[in-house]
């Protein structure tokens, strides 16, 4: 055990800084994210063994340290903005809330999370296009357990800045199921782009049915942002396609490896694709349904249209981009508010977004809280059972 404990120092020693990052950047994310809900003090072991010149973190630290403060003051300030600068009215705000139809706001909710379940099942369709050679032969997890991955990514979006959500899915996944990270984190690139030319291309159908052609440019900011999306996601994977491989060989060969991996995750995810295609309209047709449904709730159905309702609810996926606060809070919600006044008063359209966000901010929160919980009591027990089990066998070998 001591010569193995010192092989595995000797090679620690060894790799150089961007094979360390590499190797522990999962368990950076999964710590973060323990802390804010569990109150782990440490970020996770590698096999058992924490990473190399590892010391202890203080909750009190990863919650109060610059970024997390400076991203959350930024929320603020942005919510601050809307309450202060706009003159609202709160009672009869608080009446259309109160007055709210539970049934269609169920409705709302039921939308949302039944998109959770289609991006599960269009990411599993995506992992089964890349899988390698050595994973070929591993049974895929359910759609519903994919859906659960997806929901964890998201819930980790909420609660941290800086979207690192993407990062812990791909963690996650990797550590239950033993499958390559570098390739997952590339399906992941490519939901990404498929996500952002879907936005886009629904962005420019509901800016012509509101505005026709000749003045899509009222809202050029949305649209030219997607656009930039666009653009970058698909000049990433064509630079990929030409140029990756025969770049990748200047690189070392611990560094070589992991980035075939993500080529073929990236590139090799597209099969299938008139399939992927209609389940990504699916998905994001579910979060139109969610605002829809909100709207019907509140009674405000006849001042709002279904392609206002449809450019709100993308171009709200657009202001959940910007990295600088946990889940897009103090960005989306004025973005929301001044696109509905387009057609309805201030109060109600505050209306809109206060039910619309306790569905797509707080219930992730919640929610996802939850079952990350779950998960990690689930954890302890597992490794419990197996520390038992472990020494009972040492016991007797020694013996």
């Amino acid at each position: 055990m001591l010569l193995r404990g010192a092989r595995r120092l000797e090679l620690d020693q060894d790799e150089n800084q961007a094979a360390l990052f590499q190797r522990h950047l999962p368990e950076l994310v999964e710590g973060v994210c323990s802390e804010l809900i569990n109150g782990d003090t440490a970020i996770p072991a590698v096999n058992g063994t924490p990473p190399p010149g590892q010391k202890p973190v203080s909750l009190g630290r990863r919650v109060f340290s610059i970024p997390t403060l400076v991203s959350f003051a930024i929320a603020a300030a942005f919510l601050i903005s809307l309450v202060t600068r706009f003159d609202i009215d709160w009672e009869t705000t608080w009446s259309k809330l109160r007055a709210s139809n539970p049934y269609l706001y169920g409705a709302a909710f039921a939308s949302y999370y039944f998109g959770f379940f289609l991006r599960g099942l269009r990411w599993r369709i995506m992992l089964s296009n890349a899988q390698g050679q050595g994973e070929s032969s591993r049974k895929l997890p359910s759609t519903l357990a994919c859906a659960q991955y997806v929901f964890l990514g998201w819930f980790a979006n909420t609660v941290t800045w800086f979207r690192l959500g993407d990062a812990y899915r791909a963690y996650v996944f990797t550590e239950d199921t033993g499958y390559s990270f570098s390739r997952t984190a590339g399906t992941l690139l490519a939901e990404r782009v498929m996500d952002v030319v879907t936005v886009f291309v629904l962005l420019v159908v509901a800016s012509l049915a509101l505005f026709g052609a000749g003045d899509m440019g009222r809202f050029g900011l949305f649209l030219g942002g997607a656009l930039l999306l666009v653009l970058i996601g698909v000049a990433g994977l064509l630079a990929m396609k030409q140029f990756g491989t025969r770049l990748a060989r200047l690189l070392p060969a611990r560094l070589k490896s992991s980035y075939d991996r993500f080529h073929q995750g990236a590139l090799g995810s597209f099969g299938q694709l008139p399939l992927l295609l209609v389940i990504s309209l699916l998905t994001w047709f579910t979060e139109v349904g969610r605002l829809f449904f909100v709207i019907q709730a509140l009674g405000l159905s006849e001042a709002t249209g279904f392609p206002l309702v449809l450019f709100v609810t993308l171009a709200n996926a657009i202001l959940t981009t910007v990295p600088i606060t946990p889940g897009g809070l103090g960005i989306v919600e004025p973005g929301i508010v001044g696109l509905l006044t387009l057609s309805m008063a201030r109060s109600e359209a505050l209306s809109a977004t206060l039910l619309d966000r306790s569905i797509s901010y707080l219930s992730i929160v919640v929610l996802g809280g939850l079952v990350f919980l779950l998960r990690q009591l689930s954890r302890r027990r597992r490794g419990k059972t197996s520390l038992d089990s472990s020494s009972g066998r040492g016991g007797s070998t020694l013996e």
